[in-house]
């Protein structure tokens, strides 16, 4: 059974959503979901802690059991974004290199877009090859945030 917890934060109102002991999905500015029971759980409880402290400086990594819907190219994108260093950037070329598919950048981008758990799985940290911040889910101004925001924490 899913279960929701909102929690107000810098960037906006927060979703945390688990399923079967796993954060499954992490909603910024959304509607709320109705049919997604409100529960204060342990992980909800934990989730909102490290996501707090990572809002404020103190967290690089999280140490949250997740398990996001999506496709085997998907999920091996979103496992290369975990390994991409606090504070740091890689390219969507350099992603799907380190996934070995050099020629699949735009699905990169496509992966990128369907993460259901952004911040903790960190698909702001994936700029254009030009060096320049190019889409995200969240907004331009969220992604700016973050990364200007790890840039300051590092």
């Amino acid at each position: 059974m899913k279960c929701i917890k909102y929690i107000n934060t810098k960037i906006g109102e927060i979703g945390l959503i688990e399923e079967e002991n796993k954060i499954i999905e992490i909603q910024v500015n959304k509607e709320r979901q109705e049919n997604i029971s409100p529960k204060e759980t342990p992980l909800l409880k934990e989730t909102e802690k490290q996501l707090r402290e990572y809002l404020d400086g103190k967290r690089k990594k999280f140490d949250i059991p997740f398990n996001p819907k999506g496709t085997k190219f998907m999920k091996e994108v979103w496992k290369a974004l975990l390994e991409i260093p606090y504070g740091e950037t890689r390219t969507y070329q350099q992603i799907a290199e380190k996934v070995g598919k050099p020629k699949a950048a735009r699905a990169v981008g496509m992966a990128n877009h369907r993460n259901p758990i952004p911040i903790m799985i960190p698909c702001h940290r994936v700029i254009g090859s030009n060096g320049k911040l190019v889409g995200y889910a969240l907004g331009m101004d969220i992604k700016s945030f973050l990364l200007n925001w790890e840039k300051k924490n590092v």
